[in-house]
């Protein structure tokens, strides 16, 4: 009885053994790097309510956070490599047009916040919004309000700080979302106008009058100008119309993918690769194609994905750019004029190219 007790005792402790070994085995399987990709979403020509043009998201803020709130990555979006080899587990992404905080005119911020999960050995691509998330408020005050208090001051208060809001100001003024107040200051008083708390993409214009009969701040109207209300709207990239037609007002790379069609315009973008086929592309030196490119929207790109095939016809621009002999335009930015076509080699392109500005 005694030695079938041993023999059992064995035959556990090496089930447990090999469990354990499996186990460990799992684990190391599990801690394989996987990799982070990033890129914008949305339709970078949808329109919102605003007439405000956004700012070129190659030059976006973006900051990558592990789980234990190490920083990986801070810089601007064209510098992030298109996909980061990180170890599995959490990451935090916080991207934003440019940091924000207080209150100023005209600053509206744009960006967005996300935390995704990386797996062993997978590729967690991150989809990043482009919206307003800030708040803001616009005052429209009559002709009356300054006949009635022409030595009143009004001043817009959020978080802590304000800023005056003259009676022919038309601008927005941004703050971080939350409580905003209106406050009128004359004859050495402030009174508090009006008070509301504000949600990020919200935009707030209010009317600001006085009754007739009344020149006390018991008679002052204050109406919601229902058209300048912006709850939970989508800010993206704006009306794309009219850029386009100078280098300095270039499309970018992700523009001009939603812009076929249209001709003699300008895109800006990296030259990242070349010796393009109706799959491939090449990305690293030496390239022996003279007549093609591949423009990014960043310069570490090493993906046909979110690029635009540029088609170099004999010519100056062929000339000057062309990575067969010159190796050294791989990763510049450069203006390109062109028309924009929605098939070269596979890809949406950029043809007839006339003109051309190196940054």
């Amino acid at each position: 009885m005694k030695r079938k007790k041993t023999v059992l005792a064995a035959v556990m402790l090496l089930v447990a053994l090999c469990s354990g070994l499996s186990c460990k085995k799992t684990v190391k399987d599990d801690e394989r790097n996987g990799f982070l990709a990033f890129r914008f979403d949305g339709n970078p020509r949808e329109l919102s309510k605003v007439s405000q043009e956004m700012p070129d998201t190659n030059d976006f803020l973006i900051t990558v956070t592990d789980e234990d709130g190490k920083t990986v990555f801070d810089g601007i979006y064209c510098d992030i490599p298109e996909t980061m080899e990180v170890p599995p587990g959490s990451y935090g992404i916080y991207v934003r047009s440019e940091d924000f905080s207080g209150i100023a005119f005209s600053s509206p911020q744009y960006g967005d916040e996300q935390c995704v999960v990386v797996p062993p050995a997978g590729v967690m691509t991150v989809e990043l919004g482009c919206r307003q998330i800030n708040s803001g408020i616009r005052l429209d005050v009559s002709p009356g309000f300054l006949s009635e208090y022409p030595d009143g001051v009004l001043f817009i208060k959020a978080g802590g700080k304000r800023v005056m809001y003259a009676y022919t100001e038309k601008r927005i003024v941004y703050f971080e979302p939350g409580s905003v107040s209106v406050v009128l200051y004359d004859e050495g008083k402030e009174t508090v106008l009006l008070t509301r708390t504000l949600v990020s993409q919200e935009i707030l214009t209010l009317k600001i009058s006085v009754s007739e009969n009344s020149a006390s701040s018991n008679g002052i109207r204050i109406s919601l100008d229902t058209s300048r209300v912006w709850t939970n709207e989508t800010y993206l990239l704006g009306d794309e119309g009219s850029k386009g037609s100078s280098y300095e007002d270039a499309l970018t790379v992700s523009q001009a993918l939603a812009s076929v069609g249209r001709e003699d315009v300008w895109v800006s973008g990296f030259i990242v690769g070349g010796d393009l086929t109706s799959a491939n592309a090449s990305f690293d030196p030496p390239f022996k194609s003279a007549s093609n490119l591949l423009l990014g929207p960043r310069s570490s790109a090493t993906s046909r994905d979110n690029c635009i095939a540029v088609q170099l016809s004999a010519g100056d621009v062929r000339d000057a750019l062309n990575l067969a002999e010159h190796p050294e335009m791989l990763g510049r930015l450069v203006c390109l004029n062109g028309d924009i076509e929605d098939s070269y080699y596979g890809m949406t392109g950029l043809k007839s190219v006339s003109d051309f500005v190196l940054k």
